[in-house]
C-alpha cells in the first residue's frame, strides 16, 4: 500500500515558501534525525539548489536516535556542498542555540544592521520545527503538539537587529515517490493518521527492529530469542499485553499502536530506521 498525505492547504504554503526563499541566505531544514533522508522535502532541496542557498540541515530528536547511525547521517551531508548538518535535540537546552552562528558562518557576507542574515526554517510536519523555533527565540511563539501539521502559516520573526528569521508551516510534497519512505514517515508520525494503517506501519517498523534491533526488543518484551517474522512479533505483543482475542485471534491492531507509540517515544532505546547504507540500498532495488 503507497502512501501519500498533501492537505490542501500545502499548496498555498509551497508557493509562498518559494516567494521566500529569493530573499532568503541560510535555509535551514529541521530533519527526524531517526530518518534523515526520507524527511527532506524534495521541493526544499530543488529550491535551495536553484537559487545556490546555503543550507544548513539539522536532524532533531537525535536523543532517540542511534549515534553511530547519526554520525555517518552527518559525514554524509557534511559532503554536499553549501550544507553543514548537526544533530541536536530540543530537549537540551544549549543545542539549538547553536544555530544560529552557523548560519552565520555560511552567510557571512549578511549579518548587519544593512544587510540582516535572513534565515528561512523548513522542514516536514512533526519534526520538532516549533519546539526548536521556540528555543532559538526563547519564548513561547509557536504552538507545539505531537502531531503533523499544526503549523499552517508563515510568520516572520525579527530576531535582533542584524538577523531575520522566517517561520513556514510543515510541508510535504505531492506524491512520495518512494513507497518505503512514505512508511518511514508514518512511523515517525510525520503523516496524519487518516493518510495510513497502523498494522500496516507497524508490520514495517517490525521488520527493521527484528534486523537491525533485536536485542532491544528482546528487553522490552521480555523474550529470550525472536524466531518470527514481524506479524508474528504484534502477535506475540497482543498475547503478552493480554489483549482480548479479536475473532478468536490476538489483536494486532493494538499491538501495532504499542509497538509504535514503543519505538516513537524511544521506550525501546535509541533507534534509527534509517541509515545511508540501507538507503541506498532501497533505491537501487
Amino acid at each position: 500500500m503507497s502512501i501519500q498525505w498533501f492537505p490542501g492547504h500545502m499548496v498555498a504554503a509551497q508557493k509562498k515558501a518559494a516567494e521566500t526563499m529569493e530573499f532568503t541566505d541560510v535555509v535551514i531544514e529541521v530533519l527526524d534525525a531517526r530518518a534523515p533522508a526520507a524527511s527532506q522535502n524534495p521541493m526544499v532541496k530543488e529550491l535551495g539548489a536553484a537559487r545556490q542557498k546555503a543550507h544548513l540541515k539539522i536532524l532533531n530528536k537525535s536523543d532517540l536516535a542511534d549515534p553511530k547511525v547519526t554520525d555517518q547521517w552527518i559525514q554524509y551531508f557534511n559532503k554536499i556542498p553549501k550544507t553543514k548538518a548537526i544533530a541536536i535535540s530540543c530537549k537540551k537546552a544549549n543545542e539549538p542555540k547553536k544555530i544560529l552562528s552557523l548560519c552565520m558562518a555560511l552567510a557571512p557576507h549578511r549579518g548587519t544592521p544593512l544587510k540582516p542574515l535572513r534565515m528561512m526554517i523548513m522542514g516536514v510536519p512533526n519534526v520538532g520545527k516549533s519546539t526548536l523555533m521556540n528555543a532559538i527565540l526563547n519564548k513561547r511563539i509557536a504552538k507545539v503538539g505531537d502531531e503533523p501539521a499544526i503549523t499552517k502559516q508563515q510568520q516572520r520573526h525579527q530576531i535582533n537587529d542584524h538577523m531575520i528569521l522566517v517561520d513556514t508551516p510543515g510541508m510535504m510534497w505531492p506524491r512520495i515517490e518512494h513507497e518505503h519512505d512514505g512508511y518511514l514517515l508514518a512511523t515517525n508520525n510525520n503523516i496524519g493518521k487518516n493518510a495510513y494503517n497502523e498494522e500496516d506501519v507497524a508490520i514495517e517498523l517490525g521488520a527493521i527492529l527484528l534486523e537491525q534491533y533485536p536485542e532491544l526488543l528482546k528487553t522490552r518484551y521480555e523474550v529470550k530469542e525472536f524466531t518470527f517474522d514481524s506479524i508474528e512479533l504484534l502477535e506475540f505483543i497482543a498475547k503478552k499485553k493480554n489483549f482480548p482475542l479479536r475473532n478468536h485471534l490476538p489483536d494486532i491492531e493494538k499491538a501495532a499502536i504499542i509497538l509504535l507509540n514503543d519505538y516513537r517515544q524511544g521506550y525501546l532505546g535509541k533507534i534509527s530506521i534509517e541509515s545511508p547504507e540501507s538507503r541506498k540500498l532501497k533505491l537501487t532495488k
